[in-house]
């Protein structure tokens, strides 16, 4: 959530960063009302506190036990008032960064790099569903069957590619001065609320497991963003940079585009995610390290790219600043997302009560995330990009000795 105090001080300008988020500004008159209220009772009670220690000090126990009546019935009111005030805080997104560009949607997104050139081919290129499918690679028909649409099978040499990657990744990432972490699947709902997935609604993407309290995560930023929740880190401690491994899981709930099929948008798949603790005056800087490692990774890969700096329309509710990578593809003849890093500031700090020690005081931590490598839709721009006329797929350099082969055929 916000600082509050910037509700209370500079109303003016969360109404701004609201309504530039496509956001109704009636949101932040509703959050000032209940803070007004929950600090109202507050000071009620503060005066009766007052009252009851008076009481006390001078014998008068009939009013003294007045006061005590009346001190729970206003606990009561405030607890909920604060619940209140706490719930209609939460709903207010984080504020975009300054120098975000403006917008209302994707088609305002702002296009800063370009990477490669797109590999000309002399013969028709077939897209990763029909290369996959030649290949003995995906079997998208019994994933159905045995789990539902949009899950799949990984077979062969795409088994063998997903683990290349992985391991490609997490050595690139350990060279970077990154600890690595396998995280848990699941996550309680504090976490994967706290960090800005939402189980319900037509964007849901949270499945959550029935009669428990725990979601399987859409991404190792929940379990991560929850790894030091309620702690105070020491400052010299700061940066703290991790690449985390998990599965993800995805309802993907809502509507998206013919560019949808195949791995694209499927349900299950695995994720070398980067999330970094840092001190507000580094965090912006360590935004562009992510971006920066994202962009040598798909060098390495060899495979054509473009960095897309997100609108204020198009953040979501808890960045303050993001960029996109999109892979160029053959088989849709243009370029699709497979990373991307965000900067959330001291928003899911505050949900979840992560601090640093600054001297004499503690202050809130800035989080960001950046996906390192994703392996359903990398392997796409893999496949379309390194087919050959006979129907094989090269591997890239970087790969093969993971791999232990040059080309899948």
């Amino acid at each position: 959530m916000i600082d509050i105090n910037i509700l209370r001080n500079n109303p003016q300008k969360v109404k701004d960063g609201v309504a530039a988020k496509g956001y109704d500004p009636a949101l932040v008159d509703k959050a000032i009302a209940a803070d007004i209220a929950w600090r109202e009772i507050l000071a009620r009670v503060e005066v009766l506190r007052a009252r009851k220690n008076k009481a006390a000090k001078e014998c008068d126990t009939e009013a003294g036990k007045i006061i005590k009546n009346e001190l729970a019935a206003l606990r009561q009111k405030l607890a909920e008032s604060e619940k209140n005030a706490i719930s209609v805080l939460g709903q207010i997104p984080n504020l975009p960064d300054e120098n975000a560009p403006r917008g209302v949607g994707e088609q305002e997104n702002v296009e800063i790099k370009k990477w490669g050139e797109a590999k000309e081919f002399d013969f028709e290129p077939k897209d990763h569903l029909e290369l996959g499918q030649n290949l003995d690679l995906l079997d998208f028909e019994r994933g159905a069957k045995v789990t539902g649409s949009q899950f799949y099978f990984l077979k062969n040499d795409l088994v063998r590619l997903e683990f290349a990657l992985i391991q490609f990744g997490l050595e690139f990432l350990s060279e970077k001065g990154f600890k690595l972490i396998c995280t848990p699947d699941l996550a309680k709902s504090r976490y994967y609320l706290g960090t800005g997935y939402n189980p319900k609604g037509d964007e849901a993407q949270i499945y959550e497991i029935k009669d428990t309290d725990l979601g399987l995560i859409a991404t190792s930023e929940v379990t991560m963003a929850g790894y030091h929740a309620d702690e105070v880190l020491p400052k010299k401690d700061l940066p703290l940079k991790y690449a985390a491994i998990s599965h993800c899981f995805r309802q993907e709930a809502g509507a998206y585009g013919k560019y949808s099929r195949g791995l694209y948008r499927v349900h299950q798949f695995t994720k070398l995610e980067m999330f970094a603790y840092t001190e507000p005056s580094e965090s912006a800087k360590m935004h562009e390290e992510m971006l920066a490692i994202e962009e040598e990774i798909m060098q390495k890969l060899a495979i054509p790219y473009r960095v897309l700096e997100m609108c204020t329309g198009d953040l979501g509710a808890i960045a303050a600043k993001k960029y996109d990578i999109e892979a160029w593809m053959p088989g849709r003849n243009d370029y699709g997302e497979v990373t991307s890093t965000s900067n959330t500031t001291d928003y899911q700090a505050r949900n979840l009560n992560i601090k640093y020690r600054d001297g004499d005081r503690n202050e809130y931590v800035h989080m960001l995330n950046g996906t390192a490598l994703v392996t359903s839709r990398i392997p796409i721009a893999i496949m379309e990009n390194y087919q050959n006329k006979d129907g094989s797929i090269a591997v890239p350099y970087v790969l093969q000795q993971w791999m232990g082969k040059e080309v899948i055929k």
